[in-house]
């Protein structure tokens, strides 16, 4: 078996693995928890070659590397430069980081991403106190102790390993991966396999046969809830076992063809925004118009882009075919820190559409889809008289587990005003079978409509998953599009 090398989260030290490391070295297995350099000025790059020292000291043909939290970006960086030294990479209840990531992108304390965001020369980030560890992540299955053991141990993170971004040459593309989801932080492997089937299309590569998934039901710091756990795990994993995820059949689902034949109408492209215009004499004068917001976060480099995705392209030429001017705005969500750049440019769009002869600027209704549906918050706050319905279709209406990162701004069930009745018309479309996770902030956002007598219309499809137009083309969703679409248009006076 090969040996494990242990690399732990911010703040951290070997010292962390005590109780695990004792339980694998007793099986004879060869461990090796690394001490991360805490000095001022260590960047990631540091860490990485602290990772790479220890790899290139041991006598052992390859090792398995087990990255916790923001350790995920030296172990990846580490085995990017000796693939042939690496069995296998562990992502303990780590995020997915791309090449370019820095880590400060899933930093869940908006606190130290504000310091480190807004300084040029920023300072180390101080560890947290025994209360504070919970913004970190879940502190389920810690006792006081415990948490005072882990603030005894903690040192200050040098932020430029926080902010360097993440180098990666594609060496390691072939190390096989497992990932260890500790659920107490609300991510399970049903989840990931929902956000596989329906979700960004970068996803759809944790289902390669090379991935596998365990659960420990445990907080963030599983290597002190539960030792003997995590150690079975870990054990499991450089054995190549874990469930593995399935992959969706055929082409990627966005791709797939829009449920209701709808015809093409003029479409004129200015900047990030498409138009998709009436026919000449469906009606005289301006029209309103219907802004329609892709979720998120997506790859910057996917293509084609959503503004020329069928189901955008559907409901736009939809909203046109019955006499309103259908617009899809592309923006920069790309990860869970871009939501403001994405809101900026969804305003920057609206004053374009307002600012359009061929637009009537006092009817425009706003739609939201997915993980656009934070964007929602901005225009609950402050909502604009302009604005005449605010639509939202399978939204995410809180931050998901992991999505910690997402500034506090964006968040649509706080944003309700305490006198819900001075919102404009609001229509929720709802996927009866819809992901949990994605499910329950609906359901919080509902209750809190119906506390604040905010004016919610739903229109449910009972047997429809997240993307119902894409994966269940049914009578049941063609008749909710068309119900939305008319609907809303109806509060635009058409």
């Amino acid at each position: 078996m090969s040996a494990f090398v242990l690399v732990s989260g911010p703040f951290t030290n070997g010292r962390i693995w005590s109780a695990v490391a004792g339980r694998l070295r007793r099986t004879g297995t060869g461990v090796y928890p690394v001490d991360l350099s805490s000095r001022p000025e260590a960047d990631l790059e540091t860490h990485i070659e602290d990772v790479l020292r220890l790899i290139d000291s041991l006598d052992v043909p390859r090792v398995v590397l087990v990255g916790h939290d923001y350790a995920i970006h030296p172990v990846l960086g580490a085995a990017d430069r000796r693939p042939d030294r690496v069995a296998r990479v562990v992502h303990l209840d780590a995020g997915l980081p791309r090449p370019g990531d820095p880590a400060l992108a899933l930093v869940p304390d908006p606190a130290v991403r504000r310091l480190l965001e807004d300084g040029d020369d920023p300072r180390p980030v101080p560890p947290p106190g025994p209360a504070d560890w919970h913004r970190w992540g879940s502190t389920e299955g810690l006792d006081a102790d415990q948490l005072e053991f882990l603030s005894g141990l903690a040192v200050a993170q040098p932020p430029r390993t926080l902010t360097q971004p993440l180098r990666l040459t594609g060496a390691a593309a072939d190390v096989p991966v497992s990932a260890v989801l500790c659920t107490a932080g609300g991510m399970t492997i049903e989840g990931v396999q929902a956000l596989v089937r329906v979700g960004p299309p970068h996803l759809r590569r944790l289902a390669d046969p090379r991935v596998g998934f365990f659960e420990l039901a445990t907080g963030h710091w599983p290597m002190l809830s539960c030792p003997d756990e995590l150690a079975e795990v870990l054990r499991s994993a450089a054995a190549d076992e874990g469930h593995r995820l399935t992959a969706p059949e055929g082409e990627p689902s966005f791709l797939r063809p829009f449920l209701l034949d709808v015809p093409e109408r003029p479409r004129v492209r200015t900047g990030r925004v498409d138009l998709h215009l009436p026919e000449a004499g469906d009606a005289d004068g301006p029209r309103p118009a219907v802004l329609f917001v892709h979720g998120g976060p997506l790859a910057p480099d996917v293509a084609p882009t959503p503004r020329d995705w069928p189901v955008y392209l559907g409901y736009a030429r939809l909203a046109a075919s019955l006499g309103a001017v259908g617009a899809v705005v592309e923006h920069r969500l790309h990860g869970l820190t871009d939501y403001a750049r994405a809101a900026d440019d969804v305003t920057e769009a609206v004053a374009l559409l307002r600012a359009d002869p061929r637009v009537d600027p006092e009817r425009i209704a706003l739609w939201l889809f997915s993980g656009g549906g934070l964007l929602a918050a901005d225009w609950l706050t402050a909502p604009p008289r302009w604005l005449r319905c605010l639509a939202l279709t399978y939204p995410v209406l809180a931050p998901l587990p992991g999505w910690d990162a997402v500034s506090s701004r964006f968040r649509p069930v706080e944003a309700l005003p305490a006198d819900g009745r001075r919102l404009p018309p609001l229509l929720l479309t709802r996927a009866g079978l819809e992901i949990p996770q994605i499910a329950a902030t609906v359901e919080r956002f509902l209750d809190t409509a119906e506390e604040t007598r905010a004016p919610v219309e739903i229109v449910d499809v009972p047997h429809g998953v997240h993307g119902f137009e894409l994966h269940d083309p049914t009578d049941e969703a063609r008749e909710a599009v068309t119900r939305a679409v008319r609907t809303v248009l109806g509060h635009l006076g058409i």
